[in-house]
């Protein structure tokens, strides 16, 4: 798991409704996922279960109040960073800023480290987990791995059955997947073995697409990770229960990541309160008997602080929207999209050769010089994002520009603080972890200078001056 973008499947709430729309949480950054979101392991602690966390937190760690274990986990074991050393557990965040992070709950883990890959390693404390606890008794086990996800290290013998992926980044990836495989095959044989099986949900969801730079792979869609084309946000996932009442079908409904909380609440006999303001829907029914699914639209993110188009604008937004916004929206079968999506090339598998790609692509490159800051797609007839049909229908495009006006005045701030010199792991005995204060946390909120940003767009728009200050003009 990744933070935003997307949003963590944590909470029921999108990026805008949080404040986390901007790129992710940087392990230097004083920030965290703020601490009045209610989160799916409190809802399901509530509701008498216990709730396990192994893994990958990456939603901030800047002060104690941010960590897993003061969010609704009884227990964590792993990392607070994105991504870091599979055996070794470190990671850098420039030169200077390195660290240790393996944790068990909120102390540093040296006792437990053994060197071991993060997937085995994972694996091995979540079976623990479920031979200790009491399968009579209710149970939440958050489980996020690390793999995949670069830097790209596995075992060697894992490697041996791909000899015949001559590109070296593919190779290591599609071996680091079968590790992976094998680690959830594990975890379900753990599950049976100690009783747990039989009424269980276990829910397999990806966070993002692949980036073709480490191995990663979305073809035929367009775009890659950290991108708004499909590529980029369409996720591979399942979910597998004796529970089901229909079983091997595909879902078609539309589901987002903010689905997971309120389904697995209500599966759980939890209680979603009146006044909770969720943007996910509970949708078991439409993964369970094929029913159709309670979602009409996903918004993907709205960023006001990412780079704007150069060629949008308010004209090309109708009037309605300055297109030079990051932004996108799917409506039933139509995705609208502004300003820069980012990577908009259709990269087929890297399969071949390094040598051969040493200087190129073997890809379709789309130049920006065309001009364009606003796309519409039929994404059930055009998955692959080919056919730009915002000229044929601007009725639809008018329609969907105001669905995102709408969405925007419901947005919070932008929670994007400048880096803190003090998180750095040489004032914390080598170690990544809170460096807060929570009376300098009070202190720094009060003020004011919290290094938000308005996502009112109004007739406004955002600039940086010289010093690299952001201010607000008008046009």
């Amino acid at each position: 798991m990744t933070t935003p973008p997307p949003p963590p499947p944590l909470v029921p709430r999108y990026q805008i409704h949080t404040g986390l729309q901007h790129s992710i949480i940087r392990a230097t950054q004083p920030n965290c996922l703020p601490l009045e979101n209610v989160t799916l392991p409190q809802k399901l602690k509530a509701a008498g279960y216990s709730t396990h966390m192994v893994g990958k937190w990456h939603l901030g760690f800047y002060k104690r109040g941010c960590m897993p274990t003061q969010r609704g986990f009884d227990t964590f074991f792993g990392s607070l960073l994105g991504s870091g050393d599979y055996y070794s557990h470190y990671k850098c965040e420039g030169a200077g800023m390195c660290g240790y992070d393996l944790h068990e709950g909120e102390e540093a883990a040296w006792e437990q480290d053994r060197g071991l890959y993060s997937t085995q390693m994972y694996t091995q404390k979540a079976v623990g987990i479920l031979e200790r606890h009491d399968p009579r008794r209710p149970l939440f086990l958050y489980m996020a791995y690390q793999a995949v996800h670069s830097p790209l290290q596995v075992p060697t013998r894992y490697l041996e059955r791909y000899k015949s992926i001559p590109n070296v980044a593919r190779r290591k990836y599609a071996a680091m997947v079968s590790c992976l495989d094998e680690a959830v095959h594990n975890l379900t044989l753990a599950l049976k073995r100690y009783g747990y099986y039989d009424n269980t949900v276990l829910v397999y969801s990806s966070d993002n697409g692949g980036q073709p730079l480490v191995g990663g792979s979305n073809w035929p869609l367009r775009g890659t990770k950290a991108t708004y084309w499909e590529g980029g946000i369409r996720a591979v996932g399942f979910v597998h229960s004796p529970l089901l009442v229909t079983k091997r079908t595909k879902c078609r409904a539309l589901i987002h990541i903010t689905d997971w909380f309120p389904t697995l609440v209500t599966l759980g006999e939890g209680t979603l309160d009146e006044d909770m303001s969720l943007d996910g829907y509970d949708v078991w029914e439409a993964i369970s008997e094929g029913r159709r699914g309670p979602r009409q639209d996903i918004l993907h993110n709205i960023d006001p602080m990412y780079v704007k188009a150069k060629n949008g604008s308010w004209k090309a937004g109708y009037g309605l929207w300055n297109t030079a916004i990051r932004a996108a929206l799917r409506v039933g079968h139509w995705k609208l999209l502004t300003g820069n999506p980012g990577n908009s090339d259709w990269v087929p598998p890297q399969t071949f050769s390094n040598q051969m790609l040493t200087k190129r692509w073997h890809n379709e490159r789309v130049h920006w010089d065309r001009g364009k800051s606003l796309w519409l797609f039929n994404i059930t007839a055009d998955p692959y994002e080919r056919t730009d049909l915002s000229q044929r229908h601007p009725h639809i495009v008018k329609k969907m520009l105001m669905r995102l006006v709408q969405y925007n005045r419901t947005a919070v701030p932008v929670r994007y603080p400048a880096k803190d010199l003090r998180s750095n792991p040489q004032y914390n005995g080598g170690v990544w972890g809170p460096w807060y204060k929570e009376d300098k946390v009070e202190e720094l909120e009060s003020e004011g200078d919290n290094g938000l940003l308005t996502n009112h767009l109004g007739k406004k728009r955002w600039k940086k001056n010289k010093k690299g200050k952001v201010r607000r003009t008008t046009d």
